[in-house]
């Protein structure tokens, strides 16, 4: 192979990485973070064609701006009337502010999760058990405003909480049924 191909090739391929490396697309609802030489200087990345100094600058987060759904794990609290209860959760949410959500807190996800965990066992110990099934509404809205404003500084809003299932242990299953099979009992004999 003639020198001067080999030198084409190889400045080819160097031209191609330097090109790759400067063209970033970006999708329709999504935003990217750039560094440069390791610092963010505000630049953010919109959705489209967008393009790079390689080396100096460096995308460093990537991530979408819709509302996404926080399937929170069923998870043990315990009532003001210390009964246990299995309480799961799914969580509404968007990246209000792309900045906030890399910079101001580690594993946004996991952060997420872990505080929804908790505001969920601290809002169930405020209620006895008969409450916790009829209050379902007033403590997602509690839930929502509570975790909006904890989220805040991480530049996410939280748009919508949902209770899906409250699921007392299985002693207190076998007893909320005696206790129902008693009312009916007591209803039959009285109209007898």
């Amino acid at each position: 192979m003639p020198p001067q191909l080999i030198v084409l090739l190889a400045a080819l391929g160097v031209g191609g990485y330097v090109l790759r490396g400067s063209v970033k697309i970006i999708n329709q609802g999504d935003q990217a973070l750039v560094e440069a030489l390791g610092k963010y200087n505000g630049k953010k990345l919109e959705p489209g064609l967008n393009f790079l100094i390689p080396v100096y600058h460096n995308v460093v987060y990537r991530d979408t701006i819709r509302e996404k759904v926080l399937d929170v794990p069923p998870q043990q609290c315990i009532t003001r009337d210390n009964v246990s209860i299995s309480v799961d959760a799914v969580v509404y949410w968007r990246i209000m502010d792309m900045e906030k959500a890399y910079y101001k807190v580690e594993k946004l996800r996991d952060a997420m999760v872990n505080l929804v965990l908790t505001q969920i066992r601290s809002e169930m110990g405020k209620l006895e058990l008969d409450q916790t099934f009829t209050a379902r509404s007033e403590v997602n809205e509690v839930l929502l405003r509570e975790l909006d404003i904890a989220t805040d500084p991480w530049g996410v809003k939280v748009t919508r909480v949902e209770l899906r299932d409250i699921v007392p242990s299985k002693a207190v299953q076998d007893s909320m049924e005696l206790q129902m099979s008693a009312e009916r009992k007591k209803r039959a004999a009285i109209l007898t």
